[in-house]
């Protein structure tokens, strides 16, 4: 079993940064990939940023150019810094691991909550 938490979410007002943290309980040297997702209220959950275990990475188009996803594998931890900041990133943003060992299997964060507004 693996727990993965997250933290750095809060209020921030419009163009403002966050920079979110996603710490594994194990080493993450066992990933396909980790990153992140969001869901608003009314919305279905959409991925916003992925890393694979040899560094390449995803984005969604309306992030591209504002959040940056990296990885250290010594701290066992995922990042998403976020800068300029929209309303529409308002969200709950969940942490994912996809693990192949011991056994291909996915793991979620409990989510934090990114409200940006003035």
């Amino acid at each position: 079993q693996v727990q993965l938490v997250e933290s750095g979410g809060g209020l921030v007002q419009p163009g403002g940064s966050l920079r979110l943290s996603c710490a594994a309980s194990r080493s993450i040297l066992s990933t396909n990939s980790m990153g992140w997702y969001r869901q608003a209220p009314g919305k279905e959950r959409e991925l916003v940023a992925k890393i694979t275990s040899s560094g390449n990475t995803n984005y969604a188009d309306s992030v591209k150019g504002r959040f940056t996803i990296s990885r250290d594998n010594a701290k066992n931890t995922v990042y998403l810094q976020m800068s300029s900041l929209k309303p529409e990133d308002t969200a709950v943003y969940y942490c994912y691991a996809n693990f192949w060992y011991p056994s291909y299997r996915d793991y979620w964060g409990q989510g934090t909550q990114v409200t940006v507004s003035s």
